[in-house]
């Protein structure tokens, strides 16, 4: 499984203590979002993001890193250059410590959801 990774992912110690198994394949520029920092890093739409594509067999430990069940993260599944895919982790901004500028109102996870639907946004490696 591909997934963009644009913040503490992207150092190998820092995966390496989470997986098992994965590589950084290539670097990679996410079109449609970009980058915040807070807390921990997140993503808000417009704009580009610098990041790698790290691929491994299992998501589910990146989930719990990610906080995914207590809802600091939630994952979405990206646009590949143009065929493909690639997850990627988005972290709620008022969990992380900055602005909200995801459109909409309702949860989190809803307005990220929208968003993508309505905007393109893909992950071109290089």
């Amino acid at each position: 499984m591909d997934v963009f990774v644009y913040g503490t992912l992207t150092d190998p110690a820092t995966a390496g203590r989470f997986l098992d198994s994965y590589e950084f394949s290539r670097d990679a520029e996410l079109d449609g979002l970009h980058r915040l920092d807070g807390k921990y890093p997140t993503l808000a739409p417009g704009g580009s993001c610098e990041g790698r594509i790290l691929s491994t067999p299992a998501l589910a430990p990146l989930d719990r890193y990610e906080g995914v069940e207590r809802g600091l993260y939630v994952r979405q599944s990206l646009r590949l250059d143009g065929s493909g895919s690639a997850e990627c982790y988005i972290g709620d901004p008022e969990a992380l410590g900055v602005p909200d500028e995801w459109p909409g109102s309702g949860p989190f996870h809803d307005r990220v959801e929208r968003y993508l639907q309505a905007n393109e946004v893909v992950v071109t490696t290089r």
